[in-house]
């Protein structure tokens, strides 16, 4: 029988938490390889991979979304107390909607320059704003600065998850590995 103060995530949950996990650092490690983008830049190349990687994350990101909406994360470990708790939330809410934020402002910086935003190459999106938007040219520098805060409470979730297992030791990280078992 389970213990339910150290029950894992579902496999799915997992699934889609190690593949977020993994399209981040892909998309961060081709956003600082790419060129800068400017006025006469065109969606070619690593920028036309990052459009791609970032329709990627956005769709994995509402599906993980729906998934936890009708599949409730497991109760956190018994020791850990309130106050830590509501931190915890607040972290995630705030990856949630990063992750959901971020990939929208890139888009609609992409629509505003007139680029097609498309899922590499096969699924096209509709345009969110108006080639020459100038909402949309300034959500490209508040992309830049957003990604910068995901990787700030990125680093935070990373070391939260790292204090628990090698300080608190109560299992927390456990629960999220990939490999079955291991919490339950």
């Amino acid at each position: 029988m389970t213990n339910p103060q150290t029950a894992a995530y579902d496999p799915l949950a997992r699934l889609l938490h190690w593949l977020v996990f993994l399209l981040l650092a892909v998309q961060f490690g081709v956003a600082w390889t790419m060129p800068d983008v400017g006025r006469d830049t065109r969606p070619e190349g690593l920028i036309a991979w990052h459009l791609s990687i970032g329709t990627l994350i956005l769709l994995v990101i509402v599906l993980r979304l729906l998934w936890r909406l009708s599949n409730p994360a497991p109760p956190p470990p018994a020791t850990v107390p309130p106050w830590l708790q509501s931190l915890s939330h607040l972290v995630h809410f705030l990856l949630y909607a990063i992750l959901l934020l971020l990939p929208l402002m890139g888009w609609g910086n992409a629509s505003s320059r007139g680029w097609d935003v498309t899922l590499f190459g096969v699924l096209p999106l509709p345009r969110l704003l108006a080639q020459g938007s100038h909402f949309g040219h300034a959500l490209g520098d508040i992309h830049g600065v957003t990604a910068t805060i995901l990787l700030i409470v990125s680093g935070v979730h990373v070391l939260a998850a790292l204090y628990h297992q090698f300080i608190v030791k109560d299992r927390t990280l456990a629960r999220m590995l990939p490999l079955p078992g291991k919490a339950d």
